[in-house]
């Protein structure tokens, strides 16, 4: 069974899924981090050169791939659900868990986070706050559909998110 984290940029997907894996004794994987291994560029420079079409072929490629293991905590990028066929596979994976958090805890985080802005593309033009609201009231809907379980991060620790998925996850999912 594989366990998919799915969220808005800086929802905690990459914070919670390490100790998630740890918790369960399962591997883990940032799809994030693997196109940039494989490109050997960031995000913000894929974009840049290669433009956005290019960036969702490697994460849809990537995704795939990383499905065809057994038991998997798979953190994905935040926009990897407006794939349709992304969305069908993590759900027939497995659970998939919304980190859903507010566009405030958001912004604070994205915008307090030097590396990421960095690393991270302007996905609208818009930039900052105004980005993050336009884009997560476009995905909101699309995350209520793909998740099977939805859990609020605002005020939660990432220990205290480790601990709701363990106990919400169908038994088993543990090895």
């Amino acid at each position: 069974m594989i366990v998919t984290l799915i969220g808005y940029r800086g929802s905690g997907k990459s914070s919670v899924a390490p100790p998630l894996a740890e918790r369960l004794g399962l591997p883990w994987l940032d799809v994030d981090l693997l196109i940039e291994q494989r490109a050997g560029k960031s995000i913000r420079e894929i974009f840049a050169t290669d433009g956005e079409p290019v960036f969702r072929k490697l994460e849809r490629d990537l995704i795939a791939e990383s499905l065809h293991e057994d038991k998997l905590i798979l953190a994905l990028g935040g926009g990897a659900i407006l794939d349709p066929q992304t969305r069908a596979a993590i759900r027939a994976a497995g659970p998939v868990v919304w980190l859903k958090a507010s566009v405030d805890v958001i912004a604070d985080r994205i915008l307090g986070d030097d590396a990421t802005r960095q690393r991270r593309p302007d996905l609208t033009g818009l930039g900052g706050r105004d980005e993050i609201e336009l884009l997560l009231a476009q995905r909101t809907p699309i995350y209520q559909q793909s998740a099977t379980l939805t859990l609020v991060t605002d005020g939660r620790t990432i220990g205290e998110l480790v601990e709701l998925i363990v106990h919400a996850i169908p038994q088993g999912a543990d090895g």
